[in-house]
């Protein structure tokens, strides 16, 4: 799986983080003559703490930055040390333990994670020069003179050329070709694909050693998101996603999760959903919860529900999309949003079977007639069941025009194309590491 290839790095830099810990506490713990014999449990919740703040304060991400600073490095992972210490001694402070377990007790502790922090920052260096001795195989794009422009542009369109340099673009040629790598994989843009004597120039390829995808299957690897313009007629191959009136066993376990999850959340959250209410009831007077029609499975309608983040009658006109700084969204609203708290009442809707807990975010059907004019491949989004957080929704912010709309629905693609069991799950885990660290808008 394409989403999966690229956080390979990021699993085994996890990996060696928790056995570095491990190896250290026990030397630690038998220089300090501290038996671990009956301290397993306490290791593995302090490897836990370890690694779940190093994903929440981005300690793994830095593998995918193409330049790292030593600044950045060393704060990140000084950060996630220091917190993890301060929760392992507020671990034994609340357990109470004997002077015999030692694990958790500060003069463990301090050494532990000092170790701990040099070690990381070993492990992510190794891991990147790796990376650059054992380089992945390159790509090239084929494509028409006038197309090439408008492919570097969509290259660029979400910063991921920072991490994945734009390949080369060649000038289709059916008889003639050279490259300078015989490991490197061809891309062929729409217009090559349906150009003349194409099959042609396959064969010449082929023949060389260089497999040959279509332009939208490089990015689907690449870009992890499927440009809609890259799809052209080759929208059929999104068909095995419809998700119709027989549900598979797969969409059976997905609902079951749906249901089972969402009554879990509303009971654990109804005291913060209570306190919200209370706050934007308070600020204005207006109503607390806001109905929106939004187009759900095949294009039917449905009202979502939301916690009201906007003045009352914020709208008076047609339909308009919410802005970064957008002077309707209240004081409140604009927490909410950060939180991406406000969406919490999706969840009944989640309940009612007209969404599902992962999926593309449903749009508004007064501005999809405008998105479905200018977007090619639009309507593909309404295939599967709208979702209250998305594979767009964790990889870039609310949508603010035409343009976010076709980016968002570049990554919506992708999740249909991919959709599964371990995606669903992290885009759920990459869902709650926004609303820890309140970076929604």
């Amino acid at each position: 799986m394409s989403w999966s290839r690229h956080r390979f790095p990021l699993t085994v830099a996890a990996g060696l983080d928790g056995a570095g810990l491990v190896a250290l506490a026990i030397t630690i713990n038998g220089l300090r003559q501290s038996n671990l014999a009956h301290q397993q449990l306490l290791l593995l919740a302090l490897t836990l703490i370890y690694l779940s703040l190093g994903w929440l304060f981005g300690s793994y991400t830095l593998l995918k930055l193409a330049r790292l600073r030593w600044t950045q490095l060393l704060l990140r992972l000084g950060i996630t040390s220091a917190a993890s210490l301060v929760a392992g001694a507020l671990l034994g402070w609340l357990l109470r333990l004997p002077p015999e377990i030692g694990l958790l007790h500060r003069g463990s502790l301090i050494p532990l994670f000092s170790l701990v922090t040099l070690w990381s920052a070993l492990v992510r260096l190794g891991l990147r020069q790796g990376q650059r001795l054992s380089p992945l195989p390159g790509w090239q794009i084929v494509a028409l003179a006038n197309e090439a422009e408008a492919i570097a542009r969509e290259w660029h369109r979400d910063g991921a050329s920072g991490q994945t340099p734009v390949p080369a673009i060649l000038s289709f040629s059916p008889t003639l070709w050279s490259t300078q790598s015989p490991h490197t994989a061809i891309a062929l843009s729409s217009g090559v694909a349906t150009a003349a004597n194409v099959q042609q120039f396959c064969q010449l390829v082929v023949g060389e050693g260089h497999p040959v995808l279509s332009l939208a299957a490089m990015a689907e690897q690449e870009l992890q998101r499927i440009p809609p313009r890259w799809v052209g007629d080759q929208w059929l191959l999104f068909s095995s996603r419809i998700d119709g009136e027989h549900s598979t066993v797969e969409q059976q376990l997905k609902r079951f999760a749906d249901v089972v999850i969402s009554v879990l959340l509303l009971l654990v959250t109804s005291p913060i959903l209570a306190l919200a209410a209370v706050a934007i009831r308070a600020q204005d007077g207006g109503p607390v919860i806001y109905r929106q029609q939004r187009t759900g499975l095949l294009g039917q309608p449905f009202a979502v529900l939301k916690l009201r983040t906007m003045v009352p009658q914020a709208e008076r006109g047609e339909a308009l999309w919410a802005t970064e700084h957008d002077a309707r969204i209240t004081p409140i609203g604009r927490w909410l949003r950060r939180t991406r708290l406000d969406e919490l009442p999706q969840l009944i809707n989640v309940l009612r079977g007209e969404m599902s807990l992962i999926g593309p975010r449903p749009e508004r059907p007064e501005l999809e007639d405008r998105l479905e004019a200018e977007i090619p491949n639009y309507r593909l989004r309404h295939w599967v069941r709208p979702g209250l957080s998305g594979w767009a929704q964790v990889n870039m912010p609310y949508t603010a025009s035409v343009e976010d709309s076709e980016l968002k629905l570049s990554y919506d693609l992708f999740y249909l194309r991919n959709a599964g069991l371990w995606l669903d799950l992290l885009i759920l885990v990459r869902t709650i590491k926004i609303v820890l660290k309140a970076a929604g808008r």
